[in-house]
């Protein structure tokens, strides 16, 4: 079976998401990286593309000469995975989906819920993949877990708990560091810091998991260094289509947790736990039982767990392997239409176009409520209202 043709824009040398992009994207063999536009000067790029072993003619200096020279070719990408600074997300993404591209796009998909839309009515309208890479919902266990609320293991959900918050912009030294000012001013990073950056993430793992979306919110949000115009710390209440209850905390000065992403489910008939820090374990309290201990890589677990397994139960599976499971799905997508058929239902888990805007959406209740002093907003976009 011949590889998928990837090439990718950002993720250049020093870039914290491209090396684990290029490991996720080749684990499975699916894809072959053959293009880049891997930096904002264009000579490193080049450069650094060659280094990667990308023939001369498909390293690119910028993505618009990617685009020009790719959309030209016979062998063209099958698939771009766009990694570069927020504010580029938008037009790079939509330029390749005009040109009949599927594209994987780095989080936050867009800066604005209006661009979000355009984009999410551009990829139904061309019928091409713009997936978004919330890539910790590729973790085989998270996968479980939605795949055990589905088959009504737990019953209806009461209560969704999530959590994303870590300490490393505690430091009132780094008030005045580039590396970490920009993210606090809105100048640069937008409406929100804290919740635009990671909560997102833990918002978006509750609806991945309950298979509910968020409707409405509440938000404390605090800026606990002097200084910061945006938020480090916020506190979001929300509910969900289903009736869940959602509780979500995240912070980045909440010295001593590191990286901190967790969930916990409540239904009526039991609970689940998982930290992704420590992956490999979920914990399942069935009502009235003992609390047992689900291991990733046990066998028969449920379809999309067994499948983003890959590693012997009792070794440690991280980040990359998570990432590299949306990689699977999308080849398993990009595959089914090529050759006309459905794809693979335990595959069909990769977040969409329509994940990003809810995001989005999200980032501008959560902002508008902190500043009315945690009035309830609506969380869903104009065009899902």
């Amino acid at each position: 079976m011949a590889k998928l043709r990837w090439g990718m824009v950002g993720g250049g040398d020093g870039s914290q998401i491209g090396p684990a992009h290029r490991i996720s994207a080749g684990l499975d063999g699916q894809f072959e990286f053959v293009a880049g536009a891997l930096d904002h000067n264009p000579e490193a790029g080049r450069k650094f593309a060659r280094k990667l072993g990308i023939s001369a003619d498909r390293a690119y200096g910028d993505w618009r000469e990617m685009l020009a020279g790719e959309r030209a070719r016979e062998d063209r990408i099958d698939l771009v995975t766009v990694a570069t600074p927020n504010a580029t997300h938008f037009e790079i993404t939509k330029s390749f989906l005009e040109a009949g591209f599927h594209v994987l796009c780095e989080k936050p998909m867009t800066i604005t819920v209006e661009e979000g839309e355009e984009i999410v009515a551009l990829a139904r309208s061309t019928g091409k993949i713009c997936a978004v890479n919330y890539g910790y919902t590729g973790y085989s266990l998270v996968r479980h877990m939605r795949a055990m609320v589905a088959r009504g293991d737990l019953g209806k959900i009461r209560l969704v708990v999530a959590e994303f918050a870590h300490g490393h912009h505690a430091d009132a030294a780094d008030l005045d560091n580039p590396r970490v000012r920009w993210r606090y001013d809105p100048k640069q990073a937008g409406v929100s810091a804290q919740f635009a950056d990671c909560g997102i993430h833990a918002m978006h793992m509750a609806s991945f998991v309950t298979g509910q979306e968020v409707t409405q919110l509440s938000a404390d949000c605090v800026s606990c260094l002097p200084g910061r115009e945006l938020e480090d710390d916020a506190m979001v209440n929300f509910r969900m289509t289903g009736g869940t209850v959602g509780r979500l905390w995240t912070s980045s000065v909440a010295i001593g947790r590191q990286h901190g992403l967790t969930i916990q489910l409540f239904g009526e008939n039991g609970g689940l736990r998982w930290a992704q820090e420590q992956p490999n374990q979920l914990y399942y309290m069935p009502l009235g039982g003992r609390l047992e201990v689900i291991e990733r890589g046990a066998a028969n677990l449920s379809p999309e767990a067994d499948r983003s397994s890959r590693v012997t139960i009792g070794h440690a599976e991280g980040m990359p392997l998570a990432f590299a499971n949306i990689y699977l799905d999308l080849a398993e997508a990009i595959r089914a239409g090529k050759e006309g058929r459905p794809m693979d239902p335990a595959a069909n888990l990769y977040p969409r176009a329509e994940d990003g805007l809810r995001s989005m959406a999200a980032v501008y209740a959560v902002a508008q409520s902190g500043k009315e002093n945690g009035a309830w907003k609506d969380a869903r976009p104009p065009m899902f209202r």
